[in-house]
């Protein structure tokens, strides 16, 4: 029985039901928040290390689309490994695990599905930017009004998920205390 909870067996359809019900949107959001102050400490590392290694000298170097493409795989690497073990550090400080559908743990590849999913955080706002000559605050204020967008757009979702988690078949659910 110990060896099933340790597992995150579920035992009863009740159980499973509340088991899988969404945090609070102010945690998840939180969370979310706290996520991209630790990514800071990844992205310091990373260009740290492809600077090194490129001898980048400079900011402007034209190598620049190399070192975000750099990035981007970081960060799935980076999110692929933690949500295939369940939470990334932010998630376990807030109490969130991410899970499949079926509240099992994901796999590499759901994993890395979320990740491409998640990018609907950014993509949308910066590719409507890319066409427009606006200021920087200013676009900081389109992507910022986009990602408030886009979070209250859960509270439509019939479990109060966010939608690239639909679309990834994934969830995310509160940590067992």
């Amino acid at each position: 029985m110990a060896s099933q909870r340790a597992a995150g067996a579920i035992s009863s359809p009740s159980q499973a039901a509340q088991s899988l019900v969404a945090p609070p949107l102010a945690r998840r959001m939180a969370c979310w928040a706290y996520e991209g102050v630790l990514l800071f400490a990844v992205v310091f590392v990373a260009g740290w290390l492809f600077s090194a290694l490129g001898q980048v000298r400079d900011a402007m170097d034209a190598r620049r689309p190399l070192l975000q493409a750099f990035l981007f795989v970081v960060f799935g690497i980076y999110f692929a490994w933690f949500w295939s073990k369940g939470q990334t550090l932010a998630m376990k400080t807030w109490k969130i695990r991410v899970v499949d559908a079926s509240g099992r743990r994901l796999s590499q590849g759901r994993a890395l599905l979320r990740y491409a999913c998640g990018w609907l955080w950014f993509l949308p706002p910066l590719a409507v930017l890319a066409f427009a000559r606006v200021t920087p605050p200013h676009a900081a204020l389109g992507v910022g009004a986009w990602v408030v967008f886009w979070a209250l757009l859960s509270r439509l979702h019939p479990q109060r998920q966010f939608w690239h988690d639909a679309l990834a078949g994934t969830r995310l659910v509160s940590a067992q205390v």
